[in-house]
C-alpha cells in the first residue's frame, strides 16, 4: 500500500539519521548545536524570515554531515586497504561540510548579533510566540532529544526499541500541546487516551520495556510543558 511504503521509507530515513548520530560524534555535536540554536532563536525572538533562514542553515549542515558519513562508509567498503585516493575523497567530503558549517556560522552571526547585543545591554527578555509555533517546535525538540539520547545509550532505533521510547515521547508531547492549546478537558482526555494506547502498544509487542516507555512519556511531557510555559504569549 502507498501509505505503508511511505511510512516504511520515513522510518528508514529516521533510522539513517539515528545511525549517523550513533556512529559519528560530529553528527551528535551538530544535533546539539541545532537544538541550542533553535531554543536561543526562540528566546531572542528573531523575526520569522530570520528564523526560517536559521532552520534552513541548520538543516543544510546536518544534511551535509550525513552525506559525508555516507561517503565515508562507501569508501570503507570499496577500499579495504589504505589508498591515497580514498583519503582524498574523504578529505574533500569533510571539506565540503566545513565550508557549509562556516557559512552557517557567518549567517547565524549576522542574524543573532543584534539580539545578542540587546541581551548583553538590556538583560534577558524571553520572547513570546503563538501556541501553534511552540507546539511544532516542541515536537522537533523532543525528536532531536530522543535521537541524541538513543545515540548516547547506543541501543534501538529512533522509532523502535532503545531508551527512551520515541513513540511515547512524541505522543505525550502532542497531548500536552493539545491540552494547553485547546484548554478543553474532552480534547485533552481523548488525546491522553490515545497517547496511553500508543505507549502501551510499545510494551505489549515487546519493542520497549515499561521503563523506556515511562521515560519517553516523561521526556515528551516535560519538554513540551516547559516550552509552553516559557514561550507562550
Amino acid at each position: 500500500m502507498p501509505l505503508r511504503k511511505f511510512l516504511d521509507s520515513t522510518n528508514n530515513a529516521i533510522n539513517g539519521i539515528f545511525h549517523a548520530a550513533k556512529t559519528q560524534r560530529h553528527m551528535r555535536y551538530h544535533l546539539i548545536a541545532a537544538l541550542l540554536l533553535l531554543i536561543l532563536s526562540l528566546m531572542l525572538g528573531i523575526g520569522f524570515i530570520e528564523f526560517i533562514v536559521v532552520v534552513i542553515m541548520a538543516s543544510v549542515v546536518l544534511s551535509a554531515e550525513m552525506v559525508n558519513t555516507a561517503v565515508e562508509s562507501i569508501i570503507d567498503v570499496l577500499f579495504r586497504d589504505y589508498d591515497e585516493r580514498a583519503r582524498a575523497i574523504k578529505d574533500i567530503a569533510a571539506g565540503a561540510v566545513l565550508i557549509i558549517a562556516v557559512g552557517a556560522l557567518i549567517v547565524g552571526y549576522m542574524i543573532l548579533l543584534g539580539p545578542l547585543k540587546s541581551l548583553f545591554f538590556d538583560g534577558l527578555k524571553i520572547a513570546k510566540h503563538s501556541g501553534e509555533g511552540i507546539a511544532f517546535t516542541a515536537v522537533v525538540v523532543v525528536l532531536i532529544l530522543v535521537i541524541i539520547t538513543k545515540s548516547f545509550f547506543g541501543r534501538g532505533l529512533p522509532l523502535r526499541g532503545g531508551m527512551p521510547s520515541g513513540h511515547a515521547a512524541l505522543s505525550f508531547s502532542v497531548w500536552i500541546a493539545v491540552t494547553l492549546l485547546t484548554e478543553s478537558f474532552m480534547s485533552s482526555f481523548f488525546v491522553l487516551f490515545l497517547a496511553i494506547l500508543v505507549a502501551q502498544s510499545r510494551v505489549s509487542v515487546g519493542i520497549h520495556s515499561p521503563w523506556e516507555v515511562a521515560l519517553g512519556a516523561l521526556l515528551g511531557t516535560a519538554v513540551t510543558f516547559f516550552m509552553f510555559k516559557m514561550f507562550m504569549m
